[in-house]
């Protein structure tokens, strides 16, 4: 709790989570929920770190750290972005990596649905489940998971799939959440930088803003740029408040419109 906050008051108060599965992804893919609340009085940034950091990658000074030194100093690296960002509480749960991943393990839904119902969010971000990195869908399948495992009445009116590793520039363009992030550079600057366990072998913080700039250019073709910096989201609300969707059939729905819209303008190219 960066301000001290007794936990029960501290959770209670959150309106927007981020649920990531490593250290530095809800500052990633976040960052919207992060400014929503960051001058705020009333709305308040929580965050939840799945994984315990013991098998990140390593380079230069901590290439020969163990996985429980890796382990602390992520997690300290987490706590201070909490403390950047003025997070209302910070969670991290410390599981491996392998657990979060295997699929007949279900503590990760138990300890989420926990945090639900702690918190109350208004809003979710979490990964989305068209993402390249495996544990990052199995974070996105737990959070739905455990957002099912609520009464109606308990779960977010929001969910937000989020990019990281793989953008969702493919969506198409009527079906995505646009977050706006113009204007806060200053602040994604020092929450990414906090992280340089990780930015000193991959800089992972040029290349989100990078990709946030590219959002914001090439979200409109023939118009000029209404944003610096955008980042987007799948809309995963529907699978949270509906549990009779089958989540990957849901998913491949967006793959099946994007492949059809490809289709349709080569096909007129073609004189088909």
């Amino acid at each position: 709790m960066p301000d001290g906050l007794a936990e029960s008051a501290a959770l209670a108060r959150i309106t927007h989570l981020g649920i990531g599965a490593h250290q530095d992804d809800i500052e990633f893919m976040a960052f919207h929920g992060i400014i929503q609340c960051y001058d705020s009085e009333s709305e308040w940034f929580g965050g939840v770190t799945c994984t315990d950091g013991a098998g990140s990658a390593r380079a230069g000074a901590y290439a020969r750290f163990t996985g429980e030194e890796m382990r602390a100093v992520r997690r300290k690296e987490q706590n201070t972005a909490a403390r950047i960002g003025r997070y209302g509480a910070m969670v991290q749960l410390d599981h491996p990596s392998s657990a979060v991943r295997d699929s007949l393990e279900s503590s990760l839904v138990d300890d989420l649905a926990a945090i639900l119902r702690a918190t109350r969010p208004r809003v979710v971000y979490t990964h989305n489940p068209a993402d390249k990195h495996e544990t990052h869908v199995a974070v996105a399948v737990a959070a739905i998971r455990a957002i099912r495992v609520l009464d109606p009445g308990e779960r977010p009116g929001s969910v937000h799939g989020c990019e990281v590793w793989r953008g969702l520039d493919w969506m198409p363009d009527d079906e995505k959440i646009v977050h706006n992030l113009t204007g806060h550079e200053n602040l994604a600057a020092a929450l990414n930088g906090v992280f340089e366990s990780q930015i000193g072998g991959k800089r992972y913080d040029l290349a989100v803003a990078g990709r946030r700039r590219a959002n914001a250019t090439f979200l409109e073709s023939h118009a000029v740029d209404r944003a610096d910096s955008v980042a987007f989201a799948m809309d995963l609300t529907p699978l949270a408040l509906d549990e009779s969707l089958d989540m990957e059939t849901y998913v491949d729905g967006f793959i099946h419109r994007f492949r059809e819209d490809v289709r349709r303008k080569l096909g007129a190219r073609l004189g088909r």
